[in-house]
């Protein structure tokens, strides 16, 4: 075990940095879009299913390699297997981390962008707007250094201090806008596209579709709850800790269609728009509200929140790892692994029209190099690792020995619970998240 570790200062402040993580971009972008493609309401309940039989086994047996091992994702592999190809499992995750934060960053900083967009009622368009190189290095540059400025704070005075103050800010404005939009007319017709299921909708598709959903939601298989895991007290339960995390980060998704959806219907929009939901509906929408500048910037703020919240988890990964592995001190681990971040990124900056090379770029049928870099990462990556999470855990460590380390901090009988547990970590989990590795590919 690390001496002098540090440590989540209380249970409810860890709780927020994890549902921090596992909130982002995908709740309040890919979800209301995903649940549009798919038909509404008969979504969202498969969706929550997933959660429950596939999210939420999984985040307990990251937390609980994390904890028990005390290391980051490199480390806590090499903890329980100190020889053997398993611990480049745990590399995967750091690699993945800093991959995804160079791209995201760039997708989170066209948030920031539109904040002042909105504010200045710029008309300029969503494809002029990424296609100009100044816009894009500039708040992805802002983006990046936002990140930056929480993880050097460290654990408790850095992430989960911010985690304190944005994350309760995340909720109250999306409560506000979801007020605001229930009184657009034609709102009750949103609400009931998006809350009453059509079970003629579902097929293998919409399943597929919320399996995908549900795992990269949570942030799994790169090792961000692993590393999150590795700060918790053993007095903490684990089981209580990730269900609440998983329901905090489903509640987000599900309010953040309360906005959605009422907000297109008032418009005349169909729902299934796609990933232009957000920049290119949205804005449209709001310019034609009455007091549409003031919603559109705290839409956007939202946005940028859930973003920050989320990046801010994949650049600790990496940086608890070069802090273990490597010695570094927090402050140096951070600035060289951001300006990795920030080298890998421009690239994808440059590839929305502004170059015509990377903006072309064509591999695994994904063009444009933010999209490939997407697919191999965001993507392949944390399914692959996923997948191979669950069975090195539920496997190689073995599920009885991951109970052992889950009974700290439980002090009711959850034997019924823990014995599901091992079931699903053992069994189901590998063979659903290796269906989802298998669409990815386009398999089915």
């Amino acid at each position: 075990m690390i001496q002098n570790r540090s440590q989540w200062g209380t249970r409810f402040g860890f709780i927020l940095a994890a549902t921090g993580s596992a909130i982002g971009l995908g709740n309040i972008w890919r979800f209301p879009y995903t649940t549009g493609e798919n038909g509404g309401a008969a979504f969202v309940l498969i969706y929550i299913l997933c959660v429950i039989l596939i999210g939420i086994p999984v985040l307990i047996a990251e937390l609980t390699l994390g904890r028990y091992t005390q290391r980051n994702p490199v480390g806590a592999i090499k903890a329980i297997t100190p020889r053997g190809l398993w611990k480049i499992l745990g590399y995967l995750g750091v690699i993945a981390g800093i991959a995804i934060l160079s791209y995201y960053s760039v997708v989170a900083g066209w948030t920031i962008g539109y904040i002042f967009k909105t504010a200045f009622h710029e008309t300029t368009n969503f494809g002029a707007f990424v296609a100009n190189p100044i816009n894009e290095i500039f708040y992805f540059i802002i983006f990046l250094s936002l990140t930056m400025f929480v993880v050097l704070g460290g654990v408790k005075s850095g992430i989960e201090r911010w985690s304190k103050i944005l994350m309760p800010l995340l909720f109250i404005i999306l409560f506000g806008l979801i007020i605001y939009a229930l009184t657009l007319p034609k709102a009750s017709e949103g609400i009931k596209f998006y809350l009453q299921p059509d079970f003629s909708k579902i097929n293998g598709r919409t399943i597929l579709a919320a399996l995908g959903q549900a795992f990269f939601s949570l942030s799994l298989g790169m090792g961000a709850m692993i590393t999150y895991g590795s700060y918790i007290s053993r007095n903490t339960n684990l089981i209580s800790s990730a269900t609440i995390v998983a329901f905090s980060d489903t509640l987000i998704a599900i309010m953040a269609g309360l906005v959605i959806f009422p907000a297109l219907f008032a418009a005349g929009m169909e729902p299934a728009q796609g990933p232009s939901l957000v920049f290119n509906v949205l804005p449209t929408i709001f310019s034609q509200m009455p007091g549409g500048t003031i919603v559109g910037m705290f839409f956007f703020i939202l946005l940028a929140i859930a973003a920050l919240t989320s990046s801010i988890s994949l650049l600790e990964v990496g940086v608890a790892w070069a802090v273990d592995e490597l010695k570094f001190s927090r402050k140096n681990a951070t600035i060289f692994l951001t300006l990795i971040a920030l080298i890998l990124g421009i690239p994808s900056a440059l590839s929305q029209g502004y170059s015509k090379f990377l903006s072309e770029m064509n591999l695994f049928n994904k063009t444009g190099f933010l999209d490939i870099m997407d697919f191999l990462f965001g993507s392949f990556a944390l399914t692959f690792g996923g997948f191979l999470l669950s069975i090195f855990i539920g496997w190689k460590w073995g599920a009885k020995n991951a109970l052992d380390e889950i009974n700290y901090g439980i002090y009711k009988n959850y034997e019924f619970l823990k014995s599901g547990w091992s079931f699903l970590i053992r069994f189901i989990c590998p063979i659903v998240i290796f269906l989802v590795l298998l669409n990815i590919f386009k398999i089915f």
